[in-house]
């Protein structure tokens, strides 16, 4: 069958099915489709696979002999459903694990700073986690794709548990700090292999409807971890938040061992006959290590500055510094390398360039709004935080809902292209109304104006992964999940920093204005370092205080 060509592109032919008669539906068209006109990719753009393409990289597995022998199922790519199903229920199930984890910090970080007398070092508890589990996830792409899937996927959920052990140990902040830094690296690992193991096993045309089960456990865990963290450390101690998880990794460990797969993904150490020292050369270890010391830097200088430290102190400056020294040299070794860890076509080439920063931007807008609202609900509508975390559930609930919807969707339907449009158009709703409030909107109100940013996270991001996947080869599809990854926590962390960044200089300005008193400076600087200080002002000045927390955090952290 020979390639697909522009001139044979029907507008109105979906993205991922096929109307023929092949035994698996959109086998031959998978990835040929525009998802500008609706569809796939531009007209221009030629197949990425082909069934001779597939069959190869079956072949490059080691398991085309074994094929013949498999019941086969149109939804899975060389196993069989039970197969399928033991692995997958696995990754789903270490997920909300990892979910678990990484949220949990957000409830149990005072009792865990009470218990070791460091305060001062509350930020550092999330922060090394975020950058070990973001800056390596693109590294555990290439090198699954030399040693394979399975050993890396094993080490991963190993440091896992080692490191969660650690954590419920650990005798000291430092050595806390140090178990959540590896922490991070093996959760991490865990949820990006996890999503590569999806990749090589679910075929493109049904990648969404499964995508909708791994954020359908993405949600459960960081609802979970959120709410039960707090529990858990009350009743049982914060260690036993870190102890609890340990019997489900363990277990999760040795099953794991048995039920994944062998042979996945290119194996090219195998296949291609490597020595350890042969293989550990075809790596892009310069590339690799520039990326983690600029990722690293980069979100070190996000995450800290104008919260944690001043923009002017040492740590911020020499981070920045690093970040772009690692920068210049990054981009001529990834330019000049034969299996570059980030692939800068990715990041310059039609589509991939689009979808990529398409959930940058969408990250970055949704987790504006998801970090302030709870300042705008404390601050400005003076309601508990219990009280603030239930308002904030209902967008969590939007984007749980609308991304299991999307998954299907795309499944059932073939399309991409509606789930990508009415996902943006959400955010720009999302954005505007909240951009709206003031002390005056009802706490109800307020509440359903959340809804719109969730669910234009629900529809456009599990979009954009399948899109990013159906135009990217299967030699990519590693790299190519790790770096949509990569920029998505990135835009984390960029709107947290950016919108705080914003909102703290707003406050200084307005509160400038609108304060009254003698002693105005030390209100304006109690009022800045902690919201709770609003409750304890004289009415005139709280009513000061809360006109401009209102106006600050909803208009200015939206733009």
């Amino acid at each position: 069958m020979a390639p697909a060509t522009a001139q044979s592109v029907d507008e109105e032919t979906p993205l991922l099915r096929s109307d023929g008669g092949d035994e698996f539906p959109g086998y031959d068209i998978a990835r040929v489709q525009s998802v500008i006109s609706a569809d796939g990719i531009e007209p221009t753009f030629q197949a990425v696979m082909t069934p001779e393409d597939d069959r190869s990289s079956c072949a490059n597995h080691g398991a085309a002999a074994d094929s013949q022998k498999k019941e086969a199922h149109p939804h899975f790519i060389n196993v069989t459903q039970r197969e399928f199903w033991a692995v997958f229920s696995g990754i789903l199930f270490a997920w909300l694990i990892a979910m678990f984890d990484s949220t949990l910090m957000a409830s149990i970080h005072p009792a865990i700073t009470s218990h070791f007398n460091a305060a001062n070092s509350a930020a550092w508890l999330s922060t090394v986690f975020l950058l070990t589990s973001t800056a390596f996830q693109p590294v555990f792409g290439r090198i699954s794709d030399v040693f394979g899937r399975r050993p890396v996927y094993l080490f991963a959920v190993a440091v896992f548990f080692i490191t969660t052990a650690w954590c419920a140990t650990a005798q000291s902040i430092t050595s806390f700090i140090a178990a959540r830094a590896f922490c991070g690296l093996g959760a991490g690992g865990v949820v990006s292999a996890g999503m590569i193991i999806s990749s090589d096993l679910i075929r493109i045309e049904y990648r969404g409807m499964y995508q909708s089960y791994i954020n359908l456990c993405n949600g459960i865990g960081s609802s979970l971890g959120v709410a039960c963290g707090g529990y858990i450390a009350d009743t049982l101690g914060w260690r036993a938040a870190f102890g609890i998880q340990l019997p489900f990794i363990f277990v999760y460990l040795i099953i794991s061992y048995f039920v994944v797969p062998t042979s996945l993904g290119p194996e090219l150490a195998r296949n291609e006959g490597w020595t350890l020292t042969q293989a550990a050369k075809t790596l892009d270890i310069k590339g690799s290590f520039l990326l983690v010391t600029g990722v690293t830097s980069l979100l070190l200088t996000l995450n800290l500055g104008g919260n944690v430290l001043p923009w002017s102190h040492p740590v911020i400056i020499v981070s920045l510094l690093v970040f772009c020294v690692c920068l210049i040299p990054f981009l001529k070794i990834e330019a000049r390398a034969k299996r570059p860890v980030m692939p800068l076509p990715l990041l310059s080439t039609f589509p991939q360039a689009n979808l990529i920063l398409s959930n940058f931007f969408g990250t970055m807008v949704i987790n504006t709004i998801l970090f302030n609202m709870p300042l705008f609900f404390q601050a400005v509508k003076l309601e508990s935080l219990t009280s603030s975390g239930l308002r904030i559930l209902a967008s969590s609930l939007a984007i749980m809902a609308s991304s299991v919807f999307t998954g299907f969707f795309i499944t059932w339907s073939g399309r991409l292209k509606p789930m990508l449009i009415i996902g943006f158009v959400f955010f720009i709703i999302g954005c505007a109304v909240t951009s709206s409030m003031n002390r005056d909107t009802p706490g109800w109100l307020a509440m359903l104006f959340l809804l719109p940013s969730g669910f234009g996270q629900g529809f456009a991001m599990p979009a954009t992964l399948v899109s990013t996947l159906a135009v990217s080869p299967q030699a990519e599809q590693a790299v190519t999940t790790t770096t949509l990854s990569l920029f998505r926590n990135l835009g984390s962390v960029f709107g947290v920093s950016v919108s705080s960044w914003t909102l703290q200089n707003a406050l200084i300005y307005y509160l400038t204005q609108s304060v009254t008193g003698n002693d105005r400076q030390d209100i304006i600087k109690r009022v800045r370092q902690s919201i709770t200080e609003i409750h304890l002002l004289d009415p005139i000045h709280q009513g000061e205080a809360e006109k401009r927390d209102g106006d600050v955090p909803t208009w200015l952290s939206c733009r």
